[in-house]
């Protein structure tokens, strides 16, 4: 079952159907482990169709159309030969061996098809199955195959077929089993055998024969032959196999916990996936692998509740014709919705229903429809008239508490978080004389007068290094001569060629003067750009505190889960809620000042700032509250119960979703 279950995996198919042969063996021992084994690699039995050994050839043909018209293309066999034979037959008389469809077979049947004749071949084509493994090349097989092979043709010379199968292995096992514990295990030779009489035979205590077969541990034909715990160790290798043509081709092996191999030798290379040995011929032809399911014949569609009074329209849109049904959902809800059904492995039709009425009003529907199939069932009389109920809800329905009540949870598409909305006031700034802001007024007339002050010092020491250039100005007027005093200072200050110093005290004075440069140009670039970061900003820090102690005004969606969370979370008195029904008059409320801040959950915030980036802002923490996610009713063919989490333990609005 573990080995069918990897063949599953493999190729992604997440629903199956199993045909069994209605027998204990098959419903106590082999159906339980694999629905454990299916569980296991994330696939599940979508139908079970057990048959009997005595079913007609009519009955028969009529479940297995009953198959055919689902949606479930892949099929398990887990019959005997003969009645794994009557299934192929019929499966291909009413065309369930064409393209799409996909059939696989366990031992039971496989381990006997070399007895099939060409008629049931010819309607297996395209089958996978897995098969018994046992070695064919030790010298102790060779043996007992050709001793059997020359009985077996002298007892039925008109059997075609004459080649040992695993069952004639497993009993040679036994009975060899059986003759060592008769002969205490140990060997004889053969003139002591035919002496032994029979009377020591019987004086063996039958419980003594019993537990030293439990205790025999040696490698049979079929394999090891040992026991644990009173139970023959079960096979951990099989051959797969697909039937091609006349017979069948061997295409890999697959061993527990290893996965798939193209050989069992040593140095064998394992995958978890079947694909890595080579091309499947699958029925009907193609070699491509199928998708496992189909659209089915008649299918009733899920009905998806979307809601039309929506103040978000980005997220859910229901348009309407002229006589007014809703026609055409769409929106980042919609469109996640219908992105994620592409990736389901089965068809899922569904049909949207808008809703007219407030979020929790819609997710109630999806537990009233659970409530109406649950009547329906029992076939009780009720007088609820109810004109809509949903199997699920696609919109951007917030994950709270109080709402698992009425049905399941998807994992959150979209960002938990509740967030407040201010307009942000800006600091006006002249940009022609930006760049004196960072220092003040005093500043820059202390840096000037050191400027001129250490360049003058400079200048008077360096003049007497060059009397004939000093003699020409002094010769000039007294402007010329100051002009070229500060000219000279300057330059000699912002020249990086401190070489052409020739005194040292004019170098001690241009060091300090470096020195004290480089930090005022480091604070001026980091107060510059501070000014041009902190330009958006709010004068003053905004918070839910200051919002409560003055009394201001706050908005939020109406109808939402958030005029509850201010109220009853952060205490905000109901008078100063205002409710919203359009995401675009936050904008006109807050610029108005009917409104001081406004409470938006993350994804909506995102979208209004995306559309107004400039005079909005945020402010405060996020609080974690739910995200956005799809809600399902207990009878959704999805199944979403792994998605949930304790809320009903959580507190009343404080709820993550892992």
């Amino acid at each position: 079952m573990k080995a069918v279950a990897d063949i599953i995996s493999s190729w992604k198919w997440r629903k199956v159907n199993v045909i069994y042969e209605d027998i204990n063996s098959a419903v106590s021992g082999i159906i339980p482990y694999l629905i454990s084994a299916l569980q296991d690699t994330g696939s599940e039995i979508s139908q079970l169709l057990p048959l009997i050994s005595t079913l007609s050839d009519h009955s028969l043909s009529k479940s297995l159309r009953d198959l055919k018209n689902g949606q479930c293309r892949v099929q398990i066999v887990h019959a005997s030969a003969p009645v794994a034979a009557k299934i192929f037959r019929n499966a291909k008389r009413i065309g369930m061996m064409e393209k799409e469809f996909v059939w696989i077979t366990t031992v039971d049947t496989m381990n006997l098809i070399d007895t099939f004749d060409a008629s049931i071949i010819s309607s297996m084509q395209g089958v996978l199955g897995v098969k018994s493994y046992y070695s064919r090349s030790t010298m102790q097989f060779k043996n007992f195959h050709f001793r059997f092979n020359s009985k077996f043709r002298e007892l039925y010379p008109q059997e075609p077929f004459h080649e040992p199968c695993v069952y004639s292995l497993q009993a040679y096992d036994a009975m060899r089993a059986v003759s060592l514990a008769l002969t205490d295990g140990v060997p004889r030779s053969k003139s002591f055998q035919n002496s032994t009489n029979n009377s020591l035979m019987l004086s063996i205590n039958g419980e003594k024969i019993v537990s030293r077969i439990s205790e025999s541990n040696f490698e049979g034909l079929a394999g090891a032959f040992n026991f644990q715990k009173g139970i023959l160790s079960h096979e951990r290798i099989f051959r797969i196999i697909n039937v091609v043509g006349r017979s069948y081709r061997e295409i890999g092996y697959w061993t527990e916990k290893l996965g798939f191999s193209e050989s069992t030798g040593a140095a064998s290379k394992y995958s978890k996936s079947m694909s890595f040995l080579g091309q499947v011929f699958w029925p009907g032809g193609p070699w491509s692998v199928p998708i496992g399911w189909a659209v089915p014949t008649s299918a009733e569609p899920l009905k998806i509740g979307v809601p039309v009074s929506n103040p978000h329209r980005e997220f859910v849109d229901v348009v309407y014709d002229q006589l007014g049904r809703g026609i055409v959902a769409k929106g980042f809800s919609i469109d996640v919705f219908d992105a994620t059904l592409k990736f389901l492995p089965y068809y899922l039709p569904y049909k949207f229903v808008p809703f007219n009425g407030t979020y929790d009003s819609l997710v109630e529907q999806v537990k009233l429809q659970f409530y109406v199939t649950f009547f329906r069932i029992l076939r009780l009389n009720f007088s609820l008239k109810l004109e809509k109920n949903y199997d699920a809800v696609v919109a951007d329905t917030a994950i709270v508490a109080h709402r698992f009540q009425c049905g399941d949870f998807s994992q959150p598409y979209a960002d938990p978080g509740l967030q407040m909305l201010i307009t942000a006031r800006t600091k006006n700034i002249n940009r022609a004389w930006v760049f004196t802001k960072p220092f003040s007024t005093s500043m820059w007339i202390s840096i000037g007068v050191i400027n001129i002050y250490n360049g003058l010092v400079v200048w008077l020491i360096e003049r007497n290094y060059e009397p004939d250039r000093n003699a020409e100005i002094r010769r000039g007027s007294l402007m010329n001569q100051i002009g070229y005093m500060l000219y000279s200072a300057f330059k000699t200050l912002f020249s990086l060629n401190v070489d052409k110093l020739r005194s040292n005290l004019s170098r001690i004075v241009m060091v300090v003067w470096l020195f004290l440069a480089l930090v005022l140009t480091q604070s001026f670039t980091a107060s510059l750009s501070a000014i041009f970061s902190d330009q958006w900003n709010n004068l003053a820090t905004i918070d839910v505190e200051t919002l409560r102690s003055t009394g201001a005004k706050i908005g939020c969606d109406g109808g939402s889960f958030v005029v509850a969370y201010l109220r009853d979370v952060l205490n905000i008195h109901h008078d100063n809620i205002v409710t919203i029904n359009s995401g675009d008059d936050y904008a006109a409320y807050l610029v108005s000042g009917k409104i001081v801040a406004a409470y938006l959950e993350v994804p909506y915030l995102k979208v209004f700032l995306a559309k107004y980036c400039k005079g909005f802002t945020t402010s405060g923490p996020i609080y974690k509250v739910g995200g956005f996610g799809i809600c399902f009713s207990e009878k959704f063919p999805v199944s979403s119960r792994h998605f949930r989490s304790n809320c009903e333990s959580s507190r009343k609005w404080d709820v993550e979703i892992p």
